[in-house]
């Protein structure tokens, strides 16, 4: 059997990262067929995430090869890339030849403020939607959005949806069910509050109270790249 062509994905990590939003997509991706990861931080040493784990880097910004796909996940710390002029450099300069520039959660916060969600369908966190259209984006409240060769997942459990629906884009739906199977797949969550829409609306402020500061953070930071 004739192998495909290496891919190359570069896979954002960074400090303050949710580690789920990295390692769901990490799973799935790693994966498809032909399928070669790049785990790239600002430098090659750990970072850790917003649980305190620490994720290892196997190359450096200035160190990536040529990109197929470009990938950020988020999480508290994506707030500071939006303004990180190493990384939206970095991510500019290698959007041009990447066939497809991808998120997860709120690094989709990040893409836009490097310019990458300008004109486009993308979604986030429930949370940080609002802050989409500040970067030119048009929020849509799904799971996953495909727009062109942009695909944005929402939050942090929806990296896995993601990872599948970009293998079904790149290998076809038969090798993205093949993946799911593989990974027994079947969520069944005990509660049905998963999204703002199906949580009582009393549990939709409290989480809501409780990221009102990032939030804030991140309204602000999307206002002065906005205004740049």
């Amino acid at each position: 059997m004739t192998q495909p062509p290496p891919f190359h994905i570069g896979m954002l990590v960074f400090p303050g990262m949710t580690q789920l939003d990295f390692a769901g997509p990490l799973e799935v991706l790693a994966r498809m067929p032909g399928a070669q990861i790049h785990v790239l931080g600002k430098e090659r040493a750990p970072v850790l995430t917003d649980i305190g784990q620490a994720v290892l880097p196997q190359l450096a910004l200035a160190e990536s090869p040529a990109l197929d796909m470009l990938f950020v996940g988020g999480g508290p710390g994506a707030t500071a890339l939006m303004e990180d002029v190493d990384v939206l450099d970095f991510l500019r300069e290698h959007a041009p030849a990447a066939q497809w520039i991808t998120s997860v959660c709120t690094g989709a916060l990040v893409l836009g403020a490097a310019g990458l969600l300008r004109g486009y369908r993308a979604t986030t966190h429930w949370t940080a939607m609002e802050v989409l259209p500040l970067l030119g984006a048009e929020p849509v409240h799904e799971r996953v959005v495909v727009d062109r060769n942009r695909i944005t997942g929402g939050g942090v459990t929806a990296g896995i949806d993601f990872g599948l629906t970009v293998a079904a884009q790149l290998h076809g739906e038969a090798v993205a069910k093949g993946l799911q199977l593989g990974m027994e797949y079947n969520p069944r969550p005990p509660f049905d509050c998963g999204s703002p829409a199906s949580a009582p609306a009393e549990l939709v402020a409290q989480v809501r109270g409780r990221a009102a500061s990032i939030t804030e953070a991140r309204l602000a930071a999307a206002a002065r790249i906005r205004a740049a």
